[in-house]
């Protein structure tokens, strides 16, 4: 500061600087201090100090001090923001000082430059105008050399020289100062004067006489202040550390530019920029739509081609991009063409092409028509599947196809929220984008097999799917803009309705198929199976053949199933047979009839277990309805000597037991018009089985069967090998309805039976039952069980045969 022209006095000159009072002299007790009030401010001993005054009484005392050659006493007020200072309001304990220097600066403020000396005691205020004086006591630095106090200098001097490393600009004296320093009083005092806290913190310090205690309040402090400056270092190296790496990827990638300028390729991103916004604007997207697509291309303007999250709104413009969102032109209408090539894909299946011209014949008259959404039922093997691209064939639409089997995830179905990495839409959006038209035809692949988790119910998601007046505006979480499905043809298929949530099952229009008849298998496999099985074996039609009779044969000793799938794959062995001689050069043509099935695939696997089981009494022929078809099963019934016990087997459920207890009661009430004799009902057990034993079996339709097969066991009249019957039964000997009659007729005429006794309130499923079975089979309508045993069992033989177990 020695360019500025203003006075220095050395504590020791004597002279009186220019200012206030500077012309008369004021009388001072020898024993009195001069004392200068300072506001958040402590001095401690040891410690040169700058100390602005600006106060008329700090003036005057400085300049007292200043022209006797006075020390000072520098204390700190106890309220700084009280305007004047007071004894009152200052501390009793402060710092005896030397003034060094004092200088006035050109704007008018004051400068001292004091050096500390000792610590003391303010006894009592002597003066207070025009400036305050005090009569002091001194306090003597203690002296302590123990160990203790050695340890503690040796830790404060380490943590003073760390945290002076830790500060970006530390001053060379002050660094030198702590390493130099003996006296552990010294550099307490000098760590607490430089030391980042608080006056009033800074105060307590001075005030705390016993060294050992002063010394451990610093050591405090200055470990608290250690840990920040060590935690700020840190974030400091990370920051420049990611700084640096940012600076060298955008010197690269300017490098990077210039290189590309110079090759003539150009911006590649304002390139892309340009593209994006031409597909945006090609998409036909709706309104809403494109707002959000426009919004997140500004946003990918923005940020740069190395974000995270550049590559995700990158790929949520390219799904945008891609869905088809316009309905474009339909291809027009023709009826009888749809019919020619439904019935050349598929045989049969009448109802469900029934159905598919109806909507075509609507969409014709009636363009803007909702779409239906269809669910066809039936067992494994029946075409369900093949039958959704023979439908978009026939219709000229796109075709899709979701597989929901064990599809247990929310997401799957609405897809997952854009936050998460990997994120894609759900299964929906994802097949109408590949299929590539938003009027496509879109199969549900075995909606019945979709399963709840802890991700949510994906069958409750399909309600939205699966509503015409929701679906128009579906919104897939991925997207997160509405997409028109009403559009789309909706075509779910199932093997049962139980597993379907009523609510989902009431979107969906049920349309049965029933298992194919055996006449119905031929027909398929002549058309499709024999064709298709040439082709995959790599045969000519002209090098192999399979005849009618031998297709037959098949079918009924290789297969049972109500689908077609195992009658390919035994054709596809049958050829194989064949293409193996053929490629060994030992024959040129094969020709496979009914008498060399044998020799191609084994011997039969099923026979006709009808006329064999039912030749003896006690064996009676029921239908039952599976979740893959109807099937035939046996009612074996005997009696044996006992004490008149109801013995069920065959893994029977609750409700089928009941059915068990419910005949043998009928028969007991009957017994005299049946001509039973009571007493076998005392001295017999009656033993009920129905095999297969390790297939479980439940329901109240085996009814009827178990009446006739009591009665024909009881009796000793056996019954008739070609008629099967279902049916539930009351105690009044009513036969009541039950449910999947065509299913059960279709597995009688696959059987060989030809007739069927059913319920006669079950007439109005007679239309529902295929042609070819309604012809071969002799249907018997029963009201009461009367009816069911004199249709069912053979007339009385004039000697009865005992009564045998199966």
């Amino acid at each position: 500061m020695s360019h500025h022209r203003e006075p220095l006095f050395a504590a020791e000159s004597g002279g009186a600087p220019a200012g206030n009072g500077g012309d008369r002299a004021v009388e001072l007790a020898a024993d009195a201090l001069i004392i200068v009030p300072v506001r958040n401010f402590v001095l401690f001993p040891g410690v040169v100090m700058p100390v602005v005054i600006g106060r008329p009484g700090s003036i005057a005392a400085a300049q007292q001090a200043v022209r006797l050659g006075r020390q000072i006493g520098v204390l700190m007020q106890r309220g700084p923001e009280e305007a004047e200072a007071s004894p009152l309001n200052l501390h009793r304990m402060g710092v005896v000082a030397n003034v060094l220097r004092y200088v006035t600066a050109p704007d008018g403020s004051h400068h001292l430059i004091c050096q500390g000396e000792g610590r003391f005691y303010v006894e009592e205020f002597v003066r207070e105008q025009p400036f305050i004086a005090a009569r002091i006591r001194r306090i003597d630095e203690p002296e302590d050399q123990s160990r203790d106090i050695e340890a503690r200098f040796v830790h404060l001097q380490g943590q003073a020289t760390e945290a002076l490393q830790l500060l970006p600009q530390a001053p060379q004296d002050l660094v030198a100062a702590v390493t130099s320093a003996t006296s552990p009083a010294a550099l307490t005092d000098l760590v607490a004067a430089y030391i980042d806290a608080s006056p009033d913190e800074k105060q307590d310090i001075l005030e705390t006489i016993d060294l050992r205690a002063r010394m451990g309040k610093v050591a405090r402090i200055l470990a608290q202040r250690l840990e920040v400056l060590r935690l700020s270092q840190e974030i400091g190296r990370q920051t420049k550390a990611s700084l640096d790496e940012r600076q060298r990827e955008v010197l690269l990638r300017e490098q990077m530019a210039a290189i590309q300028r110079q090759l003539g390729e150009g911006d590649g991103k304002a390139q892309e920029m340009t593209e994006l916004n031409e597909a945006i604007a090609k998409a036909n997207m709706p309104q809403e739509v494109e707002q959000a697509a426009r919004k997140e291309l500004r946003r990918l303007e923005r940020m740069p081609d190395a974000s995270a999250e550049y590559g995700m709104i990158r790929t949520y413009l390219d799904w945008l991009i891609e869905l088809p969102w316009g309905l474009g032109e339909d291809a027009p209408i023709d009826i009888a063409e749809a019919r020619r090539i439904l019935d050349e894909d598929h045989f049969g299946l009448d109802k469900i092409k029934t159905r598919i011209i109806e909507y075509l014949a609507v969409r014709k008259l009636a363009p803007e028509s909702k779409a239906p959404i269809l669910c066809f039922v039936g067992p494994p093997g029946v075409g369900k599947t093949s039958l959704g691209q023979s439908i978009a064939r026939a219709m000229g639409r796109a075709f899709g196809r979701v597989s929901l089997g064990g599809v247990h995830d929310e997401a799957e179905i609405r897809g997952h929220r854009r936050t998460y990495v990997g994120a894609l839409p759900g299964n929906i959006i994802q097949a109408i984008r590949k299929a590539g038209s938003r009027s496509c035809v879109l199969m549900l692949d075995e909606i019945d097999k979709m399963g709840a988790g802890i991700q949510g119910d994906p069958s409750s998601a399909m309600l939205e799917v699966l509503d015409p007046e929701q679906n128009s505006t579906f919104r897939d979480n991925y997207l997160g803009v509405p997409f028109d499905l009403s559009r789309v043809v909706f075509i779910a298929t199932a093997n049962m309705l139980d597993t379907i949530p009523g609510p989902l099952r009431d979107r969906m229009e049920i349309i049965s198929l029933a298992g194919y008849t055996d006449s119905e298998k031929l027909q398929i496999a002549r058309r499709y199976l024999v064709r298709r099985q040439l082709e995959a074996n790599g045969l000519k039609p002209d090098q192999a053949e399979i005849d009618d009779a031998a297709l037959m044969a098949i079918i009924r000793s290789y297969t049972r199933e109500a689908g077609v799938r195992s009658l390919e794959r035994e054709i596809g062995r049958a050829l194989r047979h064949i293409a193996v001689g053929i490629a060994e050069g030992s024959a040129e043509k094969a020709h496979v009839g009914v008498d060399n099935v044998g020799e191609l695939l084994g011997p039969p696997r099923f026979e006709d277990e009808v006329a064999m089981r039912v030749s003896v009494p006690g064996v009676a022929t029921g239908l039952a309805w599976t979740p893959v078809g109807g099937d035939i099963l046996f009612i074996e019934a005997t009696r044996t000597p006992g004490s008149a016990r109801l013995i069920l087997t065959g893994q029977l459920g609750e409700v089928m037991r009941e059915s068990a207890q419910a005949a043998l009661s009928l028969v007991k009430s009957r017994a005299a018009d049946l001509n039973i004799d009571p007493v076998l009902f005392e001295k017999n057990d009656i033993h009920i089985h129905v095999p297969a034993g390790a297939t479980p079996k439940d329901g109240p339709s085996a009814g009827v069967a178990m009446f006739v097969a009591l009665v024909s066991a009881l009796t000793g009249r056996t019954v008739r090998n070609d008629t099967a019957m279902t049916g539930e039964i009351s105690l009044r000997g009513l036969v009541l309805p039950v449910g999947g009659i065509k299913e059960k007729v279709v597995a009688a005429a696959r059987a060989g039976l030809t007739r069927v006794l059913l319920p006669a309130r079950n007439r109005r499923d007679f239309e529902e039952i295929p042609e070819d079975a309604r012809e071969r089979l002799e249907f018997v309508w029963l009201e009461r069980v009367d009816q069911a045993v004199a249709e069912a069992l053979e007339p009385v033989a004039s000697k009865p045969k005992q009564a045998a177990s199966a």
